[in-house]
């Protein structure tokens, strides 16, 4: 089963990569790893998904907010390796970043968003290693942002 179809089974729908808007660039190849750069959480409709997990979220609703990150994460993939996903051979590191409160201590169970829908649009080859880091900010105000590192073929 295609990445796409998988994607459909469970629900969603693989937005449009995004261009950067900074001086970087969103994808890059350099041998056989693809580097990702940090993918903000971004709903459905294209609206950010703003505020402090721990005040304005709670861990759940974090969660779904990783969850779209890895989706934007999967985008830039497919655009980056030509619109083939079977490209993608492994997904080596996921970092994750959560704009938290102070008191908050369920980083890794936001950054579980991103991570579980890698492991499962991926299956074995989508099991990595990971960070998952709690800050006091993020860019534009969102609750969460992902970066990744894939192998490809």
């Amino acid at each position: 089963m295609s990445i796409i179809a998988k994607l459909k089974e469970m629900g969603f729908v693989l937005p449009k990569a995004t261009d950067p808007v900074g001086s970087y660039v969103a994808t890059k190849i350099s041998g056989k790893l693809l580097y990702i750069s940090g993918q903000i959480s971004i709903d459905a409709d294209g609206q950010l998904i703003k505020g402090k997990v721990g005040k304005d979220f709670n861990t759940e609703e974090a969660y779904e907010a990783a969850q779209r990150c890895a989706l934007n994460i999967i985008a830039q993939a497919k655009k980056a390796c030509s619109d083939d996903l079977s490209k993608i051979k492994s997904c080596i590191k996921l970092t994750g970043f959560v704009n938290s409160t102070e008191d908050f201590i369920e980083q890794p169970k936001v950054v579980n968003g991103a991570s579980d829908l890698i492991k499962n649009v991926f299956g074995d080859n989508g099991a990595h290693t990971r960070a998952a880091v709690s800050t006091n900010s993020l860019p534009l105000g969102v609750a969460v942002e992902v970066d990744a590192i894939f192998e490809i073929y």
